[in-house]
């Protein structure tokens, strides 16, 4: 009996999710980073954007970790009988071993117990997990993408929890009725026929994959420079962060979006672009103004075309501020605030890329 493959709704295709794609892309170019935490309502397209993150990465393997998993499940099992009786480390793998390269779901991570957050967060800072029974001990490496995802009305994550998190994100559920009209259309589009409308975005698939394996490979040649762990330093010290790891977490955000702009070192827009992730959820004084971060654009599609752009000349122009519109002159892509929408409407006709390329 054939199995069916499962089509999933192509990450280039998403609308109006800019900061969602760009937080996923960051932890796909260094998972070191951490993880990304999605706080959000219901409907924001969270488990889609983890499902098309996953079909740009190599082999495209996405793996859920279950609410009721146990930690055995997780982080596998070692045979102690054996190891008494042979002296062989026998280990069944779980799901971290599984998700190696690929992507390691987690929805609703808020209700998960404590004790497994804590152990998929550590391995998914040290890129190994290991394992430790009645003096019997195995470790393996396993470098994924982590994506927790958590709804606000069903609770809160205990802040030790929170921290160890690389970067966070708020989704906000005001979306215009322009977008949530053309977030239907698609939607309807990809449901009605889904192998005609994945074939339309083959295109700009291939050019994400190809970029981030890009992004990957740069990512060592670019240096944590004296000067921009001084910047770094000063930004965490003016957020009134606890400890280091917001700077850790900061160097390596900037040097993953340096790599993604195709920028040689780590400028101070890569900073400015990030830190608003990075920050926001260390922040001591929770009823303090979120930090704004850059906001940068992606790449957006016209799904009602069968081809995509030709006109590569458009891959290194801002995208116009529907929000604000032509009146309000031009956009401040460092708002981020909680009355500002996260969602929003962006020129459908052209294929945009966040910010210039350096001269060559």
């Amino acid at each position: 009996m054939n199995q069916l493959k499962e089509n999933h709704f192509p990450f280039s295709a998403l609308e109006g999710q800019k900061s969602l794609q760009t937080v996923l892309l960051l932890s796909a170019i260094d998972p070191l980073i951490g993880g990304v935490l999605i706080d959000g309502p219901r409907g924001t397209a969270k488990s889609t954007a983890a499902r098309g993150l996953a079909d740009l990465l190599d082999g495209g393997r996405l793996v859920n970790l279950p609410l009721a998993a146990s930690e055995e499940q997780l982080i596998g099992s070692l045979n102690i009988e054996a190891a008494l009786q042979d002296g062989r480390v026998d280990f069944k793998p779980g799901l971290l071993a599984a998700a190696d390269q690929g992507v390691l779901y987690v929805d609703e991570v808020n209700l998960l117990a404590d004790h497994l957050v804590d152990a998929l967060l550590d391995v998914c800072a040290s890129g190994i997990n290991r394992i430790e029974r009645d003096g019997i001990s195995h470790q393996h490496p396993t470098r994924f993408v982590l994506i927790g995802t958590m709804n606000p009305e069903e609770g809160e994550l205990r802040p030790q929890l929170l921290d160890r998190f690389g970067l966070y994100l708020r989704l906000s559920n005001q979306i215009e009725p322009s977008v949530r009209q053309r977030i239907v259309h698609l939607r309807l589009a990809f449901d009605q026929e889904p192998e005609a409308f994945i074939a339309r975005f083959q295109a700009e698939q291939q050019i994400l994959r190809q970029r981030l394996k890009q992004a990957r490979k740069r990512l060592t040649d670019i240096d944590f420079t004296e000067d921009v762990t001084s910047k770094v330093a000063e930004i965490c010290y003016q957020a009134n962060v606890e400890g280091v790891r917001a700077d850790l977490t900061l160097l390596r955000a900037a040097r993953a979006y340096a790599a993604w702009q195709d920028h040689d070192d780590i400028a101070n827009e890569d900073l400015q672009a990030v830190k608003g992730w990075v920050l926001n959820h260390r922040l001591r004084d929770p009823s303090a103004v979120p930090i704004a971060d850059g906001s940068p654009t992606l790449p957006t599609f016209d799904a009602g075309r069968d081809t995509p752009s030709d006109n590569l000349a458009d891959l290194d122009q801002p995208s116009p501020s529907p929000e604000y519109g032509d009146s309000h002159g031009e956009q401040d892509w460092g708002a981020m605030t909680s009355q500002t929408p996260d969602i929003y409407m962006v020129e459908p006709t052209k294929l945009l890329w966040a910010g210039k390329r350096p001269k060559k």
